[in-house]
């Protein structure tokens, strides 16, 4: 695992959008902003995780003939 890796933190704009889906799908209740805020970089976390172990972000860089 790659420094780069270990260190990986999701754009803010990626968390509030994230963040606020999550409020949105929950009813618009008020009062839980960080726990959406925290939820939504806790999933963008692990889902680049998931793409780093399946090797999928390095699909754009390979040849069309490699895919």
């Amino acid at each position: 695992m790659s420094q780069e890796e270990i260190n990986f933190i999701p754009s803010p704009d990626e968390v509030a959008r994230r963040a606020y889906f999550a409020y949105e799908n929950q009813g618009s209740l008020e009062g839980h902003e960080v726990q959406h805020w925290l939820a939504a970089e806790a999933d963008l976390i692990a889902e680049h995780q998931r793409t780093r172990t399946h090797q999928f972000h390095n699909r754009t860089q390979l040849e069309p003939h490699q895919i």
